[in-house]
């Protein structure tokens, strides 16, 4: 997919431009060498464009019979090229290419609160993958020519873009997503693309791939909320399973569920209360697994007598209808 960005029936202004130049080329010199007025001197160019024969108003002169000869090759050369550019455009398919990325375009500006991936590799597929099983709209940004074809997912917003670039972004719908996850080979790129987002929206939550033990630090200050660097997590999980397999096996298993009966949530609270007084296991059956502060602190396993305030989060637990209960009972 082209990287400009789409005009629809773009081949065919050119087509238009060529036929706009042979008139007034033909109009100009009929003018200049028979001194025809404007009006006739566009009647002898359109006659002599389409080849329909024609009585001028006085017999042409030697050199305007030259001029006419060479009018006529010229337009046919125009022609023929014209024939050509526009048989590509529809018959090998590029125009319906850049009306799909142009329908795609059109599709991302109306996001809102979408989540944005660089990259497509392992880490990113991977990312998507989830989000897709999770039904959250999600954006890819990848500069390789073609999608991978082993994916198991569909793909509805893809753009064959520079991730680095701030234009690229923009067309991401940078200013309205919720967040962006950054998974670039290159720990220099991400340093860019998470200090480029964080301009852009400085609300936005940041989350980057770091393949060196250095580039953390340097992706927190530029901007990111959370680094993760997937060898090393690779790792740590490989020695968890044989240490604690059991564990390690209960975790992945409460981490990939997702489904009408079982999922693990975020709940916002809105207004300042005791577990204890809420008493939310009983009126919704969603059991707290935890609590996230202001702060970013997590406190796990709660004491009943654990006081909430505004703005704090709990981690729950329970079917999507326990946890849809549980949001309207930390409501306003």
């Amino acid at each position: 997919m082209t990287t400009k960005a789409f005009r629809p029936f773009r081949k065919i202004y050119y087509a238009v431009i060529l036929f706009a130049v042979a008139v007034l080329t033909g109009t100009i010199g009929y003018m200049v060498i028979e001194h025809f007025p404007p009006l006739e001197a566009v009647y002898m160019t359109i006659a002599t464009l389409s080849t329909v024969g024609y009585l001028g108003p006085h017999p042409l002169s030697t050199l305007g019979k030259v001029f006419t000869i060479l009018l006529i090759v010229f337009d046919l050369v125009v022609f023929a090229y014209v024939i050509a550019l526009i048989s590509s455009y529809f018959l090998e398919g590029e125009f319906s290419e850049e009306y799909k990325l142009y329908n795609m375009k059109n599709s991302i500006a109306r996001l809102e609160g979408h989540i944005i991936i660089c990259g497509f590799g392992r880490n990113g597929s991977e990312a998507a993958r989830t989000l897709y099983e999770g039904g959250k709209d999600f954006v890819i940004l990848e500069k390789a020519t073609h999608k991978p074809e082993d994916r198991t997912f569909p793909i509805t917003y893809y753009l064959q873009e520079d991730a680095t670039r701030d234009e690229t972004l923009k067309q991401a719908g940078i200013e309205k997503a919720s967040a962006l996850i950054t998974t670039l080979p290159a720990d220099a790129d991400n340093v860019f693309v998470v200090l480029t987002a964080r301009e852009l929206n400085p609300n936005l939550k940041i989350i980057s791939r770091a393949s060196q033990d250095t580039s953390v630090r340097k992706l927190k200050i530029a901007g990111a909320n959370s680094v993760i660097m997937p060898d090393k997590v690779g790792g740590e999980q490989m020695a968890s399973m044989v240490l604690s397999p059991d564990i390690k096996e209960f975790v992945d298993l409460l981490s990939s569920q997702n489904s009408p009966e079982f999922s693990i949530r975020e709940i916002e609270c809105q207004k300042p209360f005791k577990l204890d007084a809420l008493n939310g296991w009983q009126k919704t059956g969603a059991t707290i697994l935890g609590i996230k502060t202001e702060k970013g602190e997590y406190l796990l396993n709660p004491l009943p007598e654990t006081q909430i305030n505004n703005g704090q989060r709990l981690i729950a637990m329970g079917s999507i209808e326990q946890l849809n209960k549980l949001n309207e009972l930390t409501g306003v």
